[in-house]
């Protein structure tokens, strides 16, 4: 009799008192990001940002020229033959850096806003490309498209350096996670200053070159392993 009561009882509460539903949103608390839809984003993520960075070096390595001279944009500038996939390729790369903030946003929502930004800024650069060298002052008389297109790629770069930090300070995450954070804003902060003084000083170059294609292989590295860890669910501790 008191089992039958029992089973009546646990049929008739309220679906956020039952046990199943208690102890599943007690894994999502220990867990956030670990439900089906963190998984889906993360793996959109992962997707999309590693092809898209593939689509961006076929494009470089088919422009004209040393695909080791000159700025990374200039694989979107008309005349290059594969100008309309590089800005493609960048486009998905963009929208991998929101998936990945959409993925963690229960862990901190303040990735959400700097990772959505950087994918909006890496957007812009994607549909304002540059013309032809990507010239920029004060070597170069420039265009307004030149200065909007460099500006969206600095700054971007710049809120993802953010987020890197975010995640380095954030308890949430692994000890692992939190690491791989700290060395890539270790890097891509020096990196950045490095390039952005070259650009003004020096101009468009071999430095310069160098500069802007290492930094950009910590910043698609940091992202790659940020969402396949997040698909794995090994980036928050439970």
């Amino acid at each position: 009799m008191g089992e039958r009561a029992r089973a009546e009882e646990l049929t008739t509460a309220p679906a956020s008192n039952r046990p199943e539903s208690r102890d599943r949103a007690s894994r999502i608390a220990r867990d956030p990001i670990g439900t089906s839809a963190g998984r889906a984003l993360s793996a959109a993520a992962v997707f999309a940002v590693v092809v898209g960075a593939l689509i961006m070096l076929v494009a470089l390595v088919n422009a004209p020229g040393s695909w080791l001279r000159g700025y990374v944009s200039e694989a979107g500038t008309a005349v290059s033959p594969l100008a309309t996939a590089y800005r493609w390729g960048l486009l998905l790369l963009a929208a991998g850096v929101a998936l990945l903030g959409l993925a963690l946003r229960p862990a901190s929502r303040l990735l959400l806003a700097l990772l959505g930004g950087a994918g909006f800024l890496a957007a812009t650069s994607a549909a304002v490309p540059c013309t032809h060298q990507c010239p920029l002052p004060p070597f170069e008389r420039t265009t307004v498209s030149d200065v909007v297109h460099t500006a969206a790629s600095i700054v971007g770069m710049a809120v993802l350096a953010g987020a890197m930090l975010t995640v380095a300070l954030t308890s949430a995450f692994t000890y692992v996670m939190r690491r791989f954070a700290l060395v890539a804003t270790v890097l891509i902060v020096p990196l950045g200053a490095a390039l952005g003084l070259t650009m003004l000083f020096v101009g468009r170059g071999l430095a310069g070159a160098l500069l802007e294609r290492i930094l950009l292989i910590v910043a698609v590295s940091w992202l790659a392993a940020t969402s396949l860890l997040t698909l794995l669910r090994s980036s928050v501790k439970v």
